[in-house]
């Protein structure tokens, strides 16, 4: 440990380094060393000195999901306790391409693609950032001037041997699948960028966890005190199984509409619901756990899907427009269901998706019920629902298959 980092009795561990703690924590899959970073919180709340926060991200498509909001949430808590937060557009590293969790070679992007994605991406993140209090880098502005003799003692920094440690390059090199000279540079250059800002802290996805540690290995090589890591879990999208992403269409994306974006959140599964409270919302872990409570203690689990769809809502679009989304799904709701519907009672709360709709009569076999899921073509009080793990819980739903069958089920446990 660096002599930065050492025990000073003149930085105590006080309540607000611990709520600072305690921040950095929720929701997050590492954070390392966590002595370290107990230390740098304890020194930065003594000394008046904020702390400087990386986030790196390569402009490699326009538009950003909420899936890639969970790092940006963190980053604005710890934007709200106080600290620097820098906001790193990668667009020299953009053109070298990073290999995380690939087995291929990714292509490199042109200039061109660069400069045109990165004109969205602060404009989106600051959805979620306090623009104002934000830094905003691009590394182009030291990596353009390493020129080759800088690259060469850059590389020099760091061994094959601890490169090929990585586990994307391991797997494809026993494949015997081709690695690029080019490819083993990207780590490098992102360690790099953790010199050349002196940061404190950098976050990252899990499968970013290798090369942020070369950040840390870099900092010490350069006489710097060693950044922390902090590394988010990848959310889930909508179906509740694979990661989020467009290629999936599981995702709910930070430029659709707020009546799209509202819906899309409730049609989430009850257990899936507080995976995204934790990761997603900004309301204490306090209030949600008592509202966990409420919900095993017999509160419909909408109301909390609810609070979670508007509060998603207002954030990318305002409180009125959120307001405005829940009272159009209601109305949609209600105005799309015939007024003779029949009334079906079901027990055995909570109940699977499949068996509810059988059981109502709404699909001949679970199999139907599977692909009608699918295919969106369910709707449970106006939602449309995605996963088809879903249970639903007791209470009086109108269930929808197609656009002809309805049913209000009354379901008990």
């Amino acid at each position: 440990m660096s002599a930065s980092t050492a025990v000073n009795p003149n930085h105590p561990i006080t309540d607000r380094v611990r709520e600072a703690m305690a921040v950095s924590l929720r929701g997050c899959e590492e954070l390392l060393p966590e002595d370290d970073w107990l230390k740098k919180l304890a020194r930065s709340e003594a000394t008046g000195t904020p702390l400087r926060i990386k986030l790196g991200l390569d402009p490699t498509a326009p538009d950003i999901h909420i899936g890639h909001t969970v790092v940006l949430n963190k980053m604005r808590q710890l934007q709200d306790l106080g600290h620097v937060v820098i906001f790193l557009i990668g667009d020299f590293t953009s053109m070298i391409g990073d290999p995380s969790g690939r087995n291929t070679t990714r292509p490199p992007l042109t200039r061109e693609q660069i400069e045109a994605n990165a004109q969205t991406y602060f404009a989106q993140a600051g959805m979620v950032l306090d623009r104002a209090k934000t830094e905003i880098r691009y590394n182009s502005e030291w990596s353009d001037p390493l020129g080759a003799r800088g690259m060469i003692q850059l590389a020099s920094r760091y061994t094959l041997a601890r490169m090929l440690e990585r586990d994307d390059f391991t797997k494809r090199h026993k494949a015997g699948t081709p690695i690029s000279i080019h490819e083993l540079l990207y780590p490098l250059m992102q360690g790099y960028d953790s010199v050349a800002l002196k940061s404190d802290l950098e976050l990252g996805g899990t499968d970013q966890k290798f090369n942020l540690l070369v950040g840390r290995t870099l900092q010490q090589e350069y006489g710097q005190e060693p950044q922390c890591i902090l590394t988010m879990p990848l959310l889930e999208g909508l179906d509740g199984v694979e990661k989020m992403s467009k290629s999936k269409n599981n995702y709910i994306g930070i430029t659709e509409d707020a009546n799209t974006m509202f819906a899309k959140t409730l049609s989430i599964s009850d257990a899936q619901m507080w995976r995204w409270f934790t990761l997603l919302s900004f309301r204490p872990e306090a209030e949600i756990a008592k509202l966990k409570a409420e919900i095993e203690g017999g509160r419909n689990p909408k109301d909390a899907k609810v609070m979670l769809a508007k509060e998603i809502t207002a954030r990318f679009h305002s409180q009125a427009a959120a307001d405005a989304a829940e009272e159009d799904f209601q109305r949609r709701a209600a105005g799309g269901v015939p007024d003779d519907i029949a009334e079906v009672a079901l027990a055995g709360a909570p109940l699977a998706i499949g068996a509810l709709l059988k059981q109502a009569g709404l699909v001949p076999s679970t199999s139907e019920a599977m692909r009608m899921v699918e295919q969106g073509g369910v709707r449970i009080d106006g939602a449309v629902v995605s996963d088809k793990a879903l249970k639903v819980a007791a209470g009086t739903l109108v269930v929808q298959v197609g656009k002809r069958k309805f049913a209000r089920v009354v379901l008990t446990a």
